[in-house]
């Protein structure tokens, strides 16, 4: 069996004496396309900030294609995040000074080199090439997330997780974020990790998970859901 390209073994996040992540244990595969569902409150941003290795678990283990990153200096951590990780934020944390395409290309300049053809692509395909060169202040909500997006897949990562990707998009707009995804999902062999109040999102997955009071579990057909995190 291939080694997931993510994996938590009984992860929990404390904080101030509240649990806010059970002993969440989770494989991602190299092919697969995750859902992770849940209500306002049930962990879900944070879940996002332990698998991308943004912070630290309080107990148990993040492994990145079989080896344990959680105790990891932070130095090797942000290569990895470099390197294997593409990320979809909801509040897109584009940089103000730079323009739409060099907000896109940032992790390929960390890299040391930039394929500006795949970049090329990325905004045909996200219908943004007209932007390229304005800044984060005079574009939408939903261009702002557009441009994370092509960002987030700008070095073709392992596994991309999205923060609720979709939530400032229109609906055709969204759909086509969504097959863009999907497509370099199955193309490159890249897992795509989603995290999402939206059960309207379920079908065009893989696998879904609910992920619920902080504990992940398969039985989704009986939950209230909220706003999302």
């Amino acid at each position: 069996m291939a080694t997931p390209v993510l994996r938590s073994k009984n992860v929990t996040v404390t904080r101030g004496g509240t649990t806010i992540l059970d002993a969440i244990s989770m494989d991602v595969a190299r092919n697969t396309s995750l859902l992770v569902r849940g209500p306002s409150g049930a962990g879900k941003t944070t879940l996002f900030n332990i698998l991308g290795l943004l912070s630290t678990p309080t107990e148990g283990v993040i492994y990145v294609d079989g080896d344990d990153a959680s105790t990891l200096p932070e130095r090797k951590r942000a290569v990895i995040r470099r390197d294997t990780i593409g990320f979809v934020f909801q509040d897109f944390q584009l940089i103000p000074d730079l323009t739409a395409w060099d907000n896109a290309a940032l992790p390929q300049d960390h890299t040391g080199s930039r394929d500006e053809r795949w970049l090329e692509k990325l905004f045909e395909a996200l219908n943004i090439t007209d932007l390229q060169e304005q800044y984060p202040a005079t574009l939408s909500g939903g261009e702002k997330q557009r441009v994370a997006i092509a960002r987030a897949l700008a070095n073709q990562p392992a596994v991309i997780l999205a923060d609720e990707p979709t939530g400032q998009l229109d609906p055709t707009t969204a759909e086509r974020v969504l097959d863009l995804l999907f497509d370099v999902q199955a193309e490159a062999e890249t897992a795509l990790v989603l995290i999402s109040h939206d059960r309207g999102l379920q079908s065009r997955f893989a696998e879904t998970v609910l992920l619920q009071n902080g504990r992940l579990t398969e039985e989704i057909d009986e939950i209230e859901y909220t706003m999302s995190e």
